[in-house]
């Protein structure tokens, strides 16, 4: 089945691009066929003019670091806050990088780093949300897929998340792609001008 059609997208290194719409209008299709989830029948997908269309998943991440932050819940529940980190950098040859970064991602955020040898599933759900997203700057790709962020969260993990989107993006120059259902109530003005 042909969901989307005639679709050109265009974003710079650095930059952010929020897309915006209700339940079923391909936002989540968009993201899944960059990434490579979904079957390609027409046109390609370009990193730096390189095609990197066919690649799968696992390429995309480990050759063109593109990495995707999924909407549904994705710690390993048994596994501790810091083992969850650490496993965002599992691509990395050096795994003295991943520790380093996992480091800078504890000091930044004091209640992951308060919950650091705890289990991902006794994590609340804006701690295991936080958790996911601090765990792509581990994996240090240059673009970031995002599907819906805030969802479900408490407004102050919605602050914390998207402070540390906004951080990689301005700080280290991360490309992000982000998808939002509703921008009203979720994101603030101050924080659409800022990601």
């Amino acid at each position: 089945m042909e969901i989307l059609h005639d679709l050109n997208l265009y974003i710079s290194k650095g930059q952010s691009l929020c897309l915006i719409g209700p339940n079923g209008a391909g936002k989540s299709t968009i993201l899944h066929s960059i990434y490579g989830f979904t079957n390609i029948f027409s046109g390609q997908i370009k990193f730096d003019g390189k095609d990197i269309t066919n690649l799968t998943p696992s390429e995309k991440l480990k050759t063109v670091g593109i990495a995707y932050i999924l909407q549904d819940n994705s710690v390993f529940p048994d596994m501790t806050v810091e083992e969850n980190l650490l496993m965002g950098g599992y691509i990395k040859e050096k795994t003295e990088e991943s520790q380093k970064e996992a480091e800078r991602i504890f000091e930044k955020y004091e209640r992951l780093r308060n919950r650091r040898n705890q289990k991902a599933k006794d994590l609340s759900g804006g701690e295991r949300r936080l958790l996911e997203i601090s765990r792509a700057p581990v994996m240090n790709p240059n673009v970031l897929l995002v599907d819906e962020p805030s969802i479900g969260l408490e407004p102050n993990y919605i602050d914390m998340v998207f402070e540390l989107l906004r951080d990689l993006q301005q700080h280290e120059k991360k490309t992000i792609i982000l998808i939002e259902k509703n921008p009203n109530g979720k994101i603030s003005s101050s924080r659409e001008k800022n990601i």
